[in-house]
C-alpha cells in the first residue's frame, strides 16, 4: 500500500521536511497548512519539489471549525474554504481535511451539519477536491468517528467522506469494529498514530505525546486490520503531534517513521486473514530472532584496567585478532573483547558493539535492511570471516553471529589462541546490556529492537535518581537469552548534576558470593552501597539474620518478584563503562529495577559528584 505522512511529524523548513520525506522512500504527504503558510516556497514550488522527490501531495489539512453555525458564520467559512480550494489547485492536491467543530458558534445539531457539509462539498467539487470530515477527539459536538459517519451520510454528497484517525478513534477508547460497516468508497484517508497510556487532558495528550506506530501502547495495527477489512486502499499516513519529534533531525525522523510503517504492516499482515488482505500489503522478511550473545565488545585506550578487572572476576585472555588490536577474553560462554584501536577507545572505555548469536546472519541483515537499519562498512582482510553489522539508533554495532557452528564461519576464526586456557569460573553467559540512549531517540530505540530483532518491549519505568528521573525500558526474547536495557538519564539540567552516560555490562554467576569474594581478593574495586540500603532492606524483607548479615557484608543488592530471587552488585565505574555481576534464583524476570536509584546515588557519590565533562557518543 502507498505510504504517506503529514509535514506537520517533522521538524525544519517545508522544503527539509519534503526531502527528510522522499529520502525515507515515502509515496506521498500531507501538508500541513502552517508549513505551506509559513514558508517562501510558492504552492507551485511545493509541487514541483514533491513532483521531484516522487511524492504525490495526498492530503491538505487541516480547514477548522466549519460545520453546524449560524448563516453569517456559514458564509465566511464558505469564503474561507474557497481561498484554501484556490491554493489546493495550485498545489495538485485534490483532498482537504475538515476537523469536526471545536467553536462556539457552532450547534449540536446533526442534520444542521450535514447541511452544511453538503453545501462544501459541492462547492469542494466544482475544484475537483474531495472533502475528508473527521471527528476529533475533543469536538465540540462530534467527537467520535460513528457519528461523523452518520453525518456524512445524511449529507449524502459524492465528494464528502470519512477521514479516520487512530488516535482519535483509541484515546476515546472507542470500539473500531464498526469500520467495517462503512462503505469503502467513503473511507477518504486514514491517518495513523499511536501514543504511551498517560492519564491526561486529550487534547494536551495528542499536541504533545503522540508517537509512530508500535512506539506507544494503541492498537493500531488491530484498527488498520478493520479499514481493511472494510475495502479501504488508500494510503497509510502517519500523522504525528510530538515535541521530541518536533526538535530531531528531519531526515532521521522521516526513516524512524518508514520503519514503523514497515512493522506496522507486518503487524496487520499477521492479524487479516487471506480474503482480507491487500495483495500490495508489505512483507518484510521475518524477524531473525537472535539467541544470545556473541560477545561484547569495549573500545578501550588500553587493556590494562579492564584486563585486571576480567581476571579478578575469573576471566582468561585467550586470543588476539590476527590483524587489529582487539583481545578475546572469556568465561566459559560469556566473550568481551578490549578494542584498542576504535576512535571511540580515546573517551575511555566506551561500549561499542554488540555480538547476537543468529540462526540465520543473512536473514537478519536483510531484514535489518527492510526496516531502514544502517548496514555499517567492516574493514577486514581478505581471509577476515564475513560478519555484518548494523547501527543501532543510538551508534552501537550489533553484529550477527554463529559462533562455534559446523556449518557457518565463526568470528572467532579471526583470533589467534593466546596462552593459558579460558576461564572456567562462576560466570556462565552475558545476562544483559544497559544502554543509555539521547533523550530524543529513546522511543526509536524502542521500536528498533523489538521491529527489526523481534524483541519484546516491556513496560516503561521512570525511576528516581539524586539529580531528576532515569527513564528505562527493557526488551528481551521470550526466552531472555538476550536482554537489553534502555535508558534515559534525565540528567544535566542545572550546573551541580553530573554529565553522564553510563553503560555496563551484566555477567551472569552460578554462585555471586564465590564470584565477589575472588573479585575483593584481587583487589579490584566494587561500588559502595552505603548502609542504610541494607537497614531499609531488613524492613521490607525477611530473609533471616544470616543472609541479611552476608548481604551486608558483601555489598550485595537484593530483589525479588513473583517469579524468584534477584542478587547482584557492580563493579566501579572505568570511563563510562561498569560491570555487573547478577544471579537469578528460580524464575526471576526483571533487572533489579527497585536498586537502581541505589546504585546511581551511589556512583554519583563514587565519581565525586563529576560536573559536566566531555559528551560521549551516546550523550
Amino acid at each position: 500500500m502507498r505510504r504517506s505522512i503529514a509535514t506537520v511529524s517533522l521538524s525544519g523548513s517545508l522544503p527539509d521536511k519534503l526531502t527528510a520525506i522522499g529520502a525515507a522512500g515515502f509515496d506521498g504527504v500531507e501538508i500541513f497548512e502552517n508549513d505551506l503558510v509559513t514558508g517562501p516556497m510558492s504552492p507551485e514550488d511545493v509541487r514541483s519539489r514533491a513532483a521531484d522527490l516522487g511524492l504525490s501531495i495526498d492530503l491538505y489539512q487541516p480547514f477548522r471549525d466549519f460545520e453546524a453555525v449560524p448563516p453569517p458564520v456559514l458564509a465566511r467559512n464558505l469564503r474561507r474554504a474557497e481561498h484554501k480550494f484556490a491554493v489546493m489547485e495550485r498545489l495538485g492536491a485534490t483532498c482537504m481535511l475538515v476537523c469536526s467543530s471545536v467553536s462556539p458558534d457552532s450547534v449540536d445539531d446533526d442534520a444542521l451539519a450535514a447541511e452544511q457539509l453538503h453545501v462544501l462539498a459541492a462547492r469542494a467539487a466544482r475544484h475537483g477536491i474531495r472533502i475528508a470530515y473527521e471527528a476529533l477527539a475533543w469536538g465540540r459536538h462530534v467527537s467520535d468517528y460513528l457519528h461523523a459517519w452518520r453525518i456524512v451520510r445524511a449529507a449524502d454528497h459524492p465528494n464528502l467522506g470519512l477521514c479516520l484517525d487512530s488516535f482519535h478513534i483509541l484515546a476515546r477508547d472507542v470500539d473500531p469494529y464498526a469500520i467495517e460497516t462503512i462503505p469503502a468508497e467513503k473511507i477518504f484517508f486514514l491517518q495513523l498514530a499511536d501514543a504511551p497510556a498517560l492519564p491526561m487532558d486529550v487534547l494536551y495528550w495528542s499536541r504533545h505525546y503522540r508517537c509512530f506506530p508500535g512506539q506507544g501502547d494503541l492498537d493500531v495495527a488491530g484498527l488498520v486490520g478493520h479499514v481493511l477489512r472494510a475495502g479501504y486502499d488508500g494510503p497509510l499516513s502517519l500523522e504525528v503531534f510530538n515535541d521530541i519529534f518536533r526538535q530531531a533531525a528531519a531526515m532521521r525522523t522521516a526513516q524512524d517513521a518508514m520503519r514503523s510503517l514497515v512493522a506496522l504492516e507486518e503487524a496487520v499482515d499477521h492479524r487479516l486473514d487471506r480474503a482480507s488482505r491487500p495483495a500490495a500489503l508489505s512483507r518484510a522478511p521475518s524477524p531473525v530472532v537472535p539467541s544470545g550473545f556473541a560477545f561484547a565488545e569495549l573500545a578501550t585506550p588500553d587493556t590494562e584496567a579492564l584486563g585486571d578487572l576480567l581476571t579478578a572476576l575469573g576471566f582468561a585472555r585467550t586470543g588476539v585478532h590476527a590483524h587489529k588490536p582487539v583481545e578475546l577474553w572469556e568465561q566459559n560462554e560469556a566473550r568481551i573483547l578490549l578494542n584498542t584501536g576504535s576512535p571511540e577507545s580515546q573517551d575511555g572505555p566506551v561500549l561499542g558493539a554488540i555480538g547476537l548469536e543468529s540462526p540465520d546472519p543473512a536473514a537478519a541483515v536483510k531484514r535489518a535492511e527492510a526496516l531502514l537499519a544502517p548496514v555499517l562498512p567492516r574493514l577486514r582482510a581478505p581471509e577476515d570471516v564475513p560478519l555484518d553489522a548494523v547501527a543501532a539508533p543510538d551508534g552501537t554495532e550489533l553484529f550477527f553471529c554463529r559462533t562455534g557452528h559446523p556449518d557457518h564461519p565463526s568470528w572467532t576464526a579471526d583470533f589467534r589462541q593466546a596462552p593459558g586456557e579460558a576461564g572456567t569460573g562462576e560466570i556462565t553467559h552475558i545476562d544483559h546490556v544497559a544502554l543509555t540512549q539521547p533523550w530524543h531517540h529513546f522511543d526509536e530505540a524502542s521500536l528498533f529492537y523489538r521491529s527489526v530483532l523481534g524483541l519484546r518491549p516491556h513496560e516503561s519505568l521512570e525511576l528516581p535518581d539524586p539529580y531528576g528521573l532515569m527513564r528505562s525500558r527493557a526488551v528481551s526474547t521470550e526466552d531472555g537469552r538476550v536482554r537489553i536495557a534502555l535508558n534515559v538519564a534525565y540528567v544535566g539540567a542545572h550546573d551541580g548534576a553530573p554529565d553522564v552516560a553510563w553503560q555496563h555490562l551484566a555477567l551472569a554467576s552460578t554462585d555471586i558470593v564465590t564470584t565477589l569474594r575472588r573479585l575483593r581478593d584481587a583487589g579490584a574495586a566494587q561500588l559502595a552501597i552505603p548502609d542504610n540500603y541494607y537497614d531499609d532492606l531488613e524492613a521490607r524483607y525477611d530473609l533471616g539474620a544470616e543472609r541479611h548479615r552476608l548481604l551486608r557484608e558483601l555489598g550485595l543488592l537484593y530483589d525479588r518478584d513473583d517469579h524468584g530471587e534477584f542478587l547482584h552488585f557492580y563493579t566501579a565505574t572505568t570511563g563510562r563503562i561498569f560491570l555487573e555481576v547478577v544471579q537469578r534464583l528460580g524464575g526471576y524476570r526483571g533487572y533489579g529495577a527497585p536498586n537502581a536509584p541505589v546504585r546511581l546515588a551511589a556512583q554519583y557519590a563514587d565519581q565525586g559528584g563529576r560536573r559536566r565533562g566531555s559528551r560521549s557518543r551516546s550523550s
